[in-house]
């Protein structure tokens, strides 16, 4: 017997991600003792909460070209052949895979495509709520975590320091806080 799990003001519908309103961030560990964290500033998805809950999907496109780190020289580095290559992979991409509880935790499994690269993923979920929004829709919040190695995704120039270590680190932490509107008929 399966048993559906019951959310709160779980709303069922599709939704689309409201860029205005969440954040695609990361962090790497940068010269051995410290963490950048920079941004994506352009990005669109879409949610599809199903009956079951554990049957809803997610896809997401993200504008490689519109990463923000606060420091323009260091973002055109990144986007440059050395780290992105966004002049041949403009976009970064998530379809997920499935999505499942083990109580009150929630796990979203994926295929993250980064410079032509699939390689699955899982982003530990949190169900922020849903709830009515101030122009008359329905808006949903959920915030998600991954580490992911930046190598393996093709992403693997080597920048060693004199005194040893890497001036950036392999494992890049990726946090969600996404905010999404419930498209009507």
């Amino acid at each position: 017997m399966t048993t559906i799990t019951q959310i709160p003001g779980y709303v069922v519908g599709t939704w689309d991600i409201d860029a205005s309103h969440s954040t695609v961030g990361f962090s790497v560990r940068h010269m051995m003792v410290s963490k950048v964290r920079g941004y994506f500033t352009k990005f669109a998805g879409e949610i599809v909460t199903a009956e079951d809950p554990a049957q809803s999907t997610v896809t997401a496109t993200i504008d490689m070209d519109s990463i923000d780190t606060r420091q323009e020289q260091r973002d055109a580095h990144i986007r440059s052949a050395d780290f992105f290559d966004v002049g041949n992979h403009t976009h970064m991409t998530f379809r997920s895979t499935e999505v499942r509880t083990d109580g009150a935790d929630w796990t979203v499994g994926g295929d993250l495509t980064i410079k032509g690269i699939t390689k699955p993923v899982e982003l530990a979920l949190e169900l922020n709520g849903f709830g009515p929004d101030a122009y008359g829709g329905t808006r949903a919040g959920f915030s998600a975590k991954t580490e992911i190695s930046r190598k393996e995704y093709g992403v693997d120039i080597d920048m060693p320091m004199d005194g040893g270590g890497v001036v950036v680190g392999d494992k890049i932490s990726i946090e969600l806080e996404i905010e999404a509107v419930l498209r009507t008929a």
